[in-house]
């Protein structure tokens, strides 16, 4: 979408239909209240209707792609609040939220893909998050707020590198373990393959041009059998997840390689 457009509410609108998985759009029907989690009070009711909220969207969009005077960081501090202010659809704001923040920062040259999980912050530090909203709507306290943002681009940047960097290690451990276990079969790109996702398929290998679909299954049955790999049955066909790989990814503290 973004090599066709800038972040925008149209954008917007696809974005939620992707997550709800529905054909929804703009808010309608009136009703719509926040709560409180703990004792079901209303904390805060959006606007309503349509119309407004196409109105607000509008400058919502003018601000992120006007205001070339502030830093895309505070204007995403900014675009943000005004988002969830405005709650545009039913369910799933806080989501597209966070999806159109990284569209964005990409948009802006900050990121080459959206790799920045802005929400491992957010949920980490959800009463935080949502009381420096209300804050913004009570009392205009939008320092805080922005401060708020900046530490979790900033947070999420340092934890997403140290994420990267702990893949690397990890295969190039890999690499070095089938290298001196399995020189038969070892080829770096071998090792990368099963890095490029969480676990592969025979036809992985074949499409990489690695191997042929006999060799490939040898080569894989191997992995399995070092240990790097483990097998299981999908259906009609076997995947090989990477079991170290898999606990790296859903670590939530500062990650370090396991092969084992």
């Amino acid at each position: 979408m973004l090599a066709k457009r800038p972040v925008s509410t149209s954008m917007a609108v696809e974005v939620c239909r992707t997550i709800k998985g529905a054909d929804l759009d703009i808010r309608a029907t009136p009703g719509t209240k926040l709560l409180n989690e703990d004792t079901g009070r209303v904390i805060y009711t959006p606007p309503e209707g349509a119309s407004l909220l196409r109105d607000k969207l509008a400058n919502w969009e003018r601000y992120i792609h006007e205001e070339d005077d502030v830093d895309p960081l505070i204007r995403v501090a900014v675009m943000h609040y005004q988002f969830e202010a405005i709650h545009p659809f039913t369910d799933g704001n806080g989501r597209t939220g966070r999806v159109l923040n990284l569209l964005y920062l990409v948009e802006k040259g900050l990121l080459d893909i959206p790799v920045l999980y802005l929400s491992h912050f957010i949920i980490q530090h959800k009463r935080d998050y949502y009381r420096r909203l209300l804050e913004v709507t009570s009392e205009s306290a939008w320092e805080p707020w922005i401060l708020y943002m900046l530490q979790a681009v900033r947070e999420t940047a340092q934890w997403t590198t140290a994420k990267i960097s702990a893949i690397r290690e990890l295969l190039d451990q890999t690499a070095e373990q089938i290298r001196q276990e399995a020189p038969k079969i070892y080829s770096r790109e071998l090792a990368e393959i099963i890095f490029v996702h969480p676990y592969c398929r025979i036809g992985d290998l074949v499409t990489a041009k690695i191997a042929k679909r006999q060799s490939a299954s040898v080569y894989l049955k191997a992995l399995v059998k070092l240990g790097v790999l483990a097998e299981i049955r999908a259906g009609r066909e076997n995947l090989y997840t990477n079991p170290a790989l898999l606990r790296l990814l859903s670590e939530q503290n500062s990650p370090r390689p396991r092969l084992k």
